[in-house]
């Protein structure tokens, strides 16, 4: 393990300006993605779609590193290039997401279990020959009556801690990504609750497990109201929330928190980004690790046509444009009608 590489690596994820592009759909969510626009989900057009985010001219300038999916992390170009090369040409960093999705924890109604432990070890070590250079594993936790227990929490915060570790073994920075969704009617208050709990039980993990919290990120989510909640909260409160649980459960040797937009919609989770990075008082990076947040606007141009690359390219560069700019507090809502070119 060579932690030296680890912790620039995990730096240059959380360069100024930046944030990570996640484009690690399964086949299952890329499959219903594509055809909310009508196109087919082929393997064909999955490389195409890939090939097109991250092709957009420019993207490095906004993007410090993508997650890929397996299919992804193997797949080449038309013309023979390997994806993962076609990324670094642009300064992007290529990662891999290695968790194998979740299932219901057994004993636990209405809990859900990460699965991907397994033989681990040996997917880590291959994905790093071809070359990733970070991972990511996603932990679901729902909030409901009588759930999440703390026996729930403590099974993903065990989960986590592993492949944390067994990343770092094989020369990965681990992005640890503990989702409190916020599906359902709780309030704020309760979301954060459960944000604070799982988050306190993770870096216990973390530390029970040794991992070197310099050469790892956290990918959280923001405290949010439920879906369904009578009482929504503000963009100020939101950020407010969000920095306060951070501040009280995430120690300030991680170099940054890469927050995931969990189901907001593409400008609102840019507003808080925005706010959370104007409170100025953060001991880390405040960036972002988006996935249809970034990518909803492309696929809506793309349609799986080739004649809408270049519209598609243009929509993903001015959503990232946006959130670079909520990186630095300097977002604004007239960047969403600006027609900018692309760079």
């Amino acid at each position: 393990m060579n932690l030296t590489a680890l912790e620039t690596t995990a730096r240059a994820l959380v360069a100024a300006g930046k944030g990570i592009l996640a484009a690690d759909e399964s086949q299952g969510t890329i499959e219903k993605r594509f055809k909310s626009v009508g196109a087919e989900c082929t393997e064909g057009n999955r490389r195409a779609y890939r090939k097109l985010l991250f092709t957009a001219p420019g993207l490095g300038e906004f993007i410090s590193g993508v997650i890929l999916f397996e299919e992804t992390l193997r797949q080449t170009a038309a013309d023979g290039t390997p994806l993962v090369e076609v990324l670094t040409r642009q300064g992007i960093i290529p990662g891999i997401k290695v968790d194998k999705g979740v299932k219901a924890l057994a004993g636990f109604p209405g809990e859900k279990i990460t699965e991907g432990l397994d033989g681990l070890r040996e997917r880590l070590a291959e994905y790093a020959r071809l070359g990733a250079r970070f991972s990511k594993w996603r932990a679901v936790i729902g909030i409901g009556t009588d759930i999440p227990t703390r026996t729930g929490l403590a099974a993903h915060a065990y989960g986590l801690a592993r492949f944390a570790a067994l990343s770092q073994e094989a020369g990965l920075v681990p992005i640890v990504e503990p989702e409190v969704l916020m599906d359902g009617g709780h309030t704020i208050e309760r979301h954060y609750e459960v944000t604070e709990a799982i988050l306190n039980l993770v870096f216990q993990a973390l530390f029970d497990h040794r991992v070197r919290l310099e050469a790892m990120l956290l990918k959280p989510n923001m405290v949010l109201a439920g879906t369904e909640c009578p009482q929504p909260a503000g963009v100020a409160q939101v950020a407010e929330m969000t920095l306060r649980c951070a501040l009280r459960t995430v120690p300030a040797a991680v170099p940054g928190l890469v927050f995931l937009s969990g189901g907001q919609s593409d400008a609102l989770a840019t507003e808080h980004l925005n706010a959370l990075n104007r409170a100025g008082r953060a001991p880390w990076e405040l960036s972002f690790s988006f996935g249809r947040a970034l990518q909803a606007p492309a696929l809506k141009a793309w349609r799986g046509q080739a004649a809408n690359v270049s519209a598609a390219q243009a929509a993903l560069l001015q959503r990232a444009r946006c959130n670079a700019a909520a990186r630095s507090g300097n977002y604004s809502a007239a960047m969403e009608t600006a027609a900018q070119a692309p760079a």
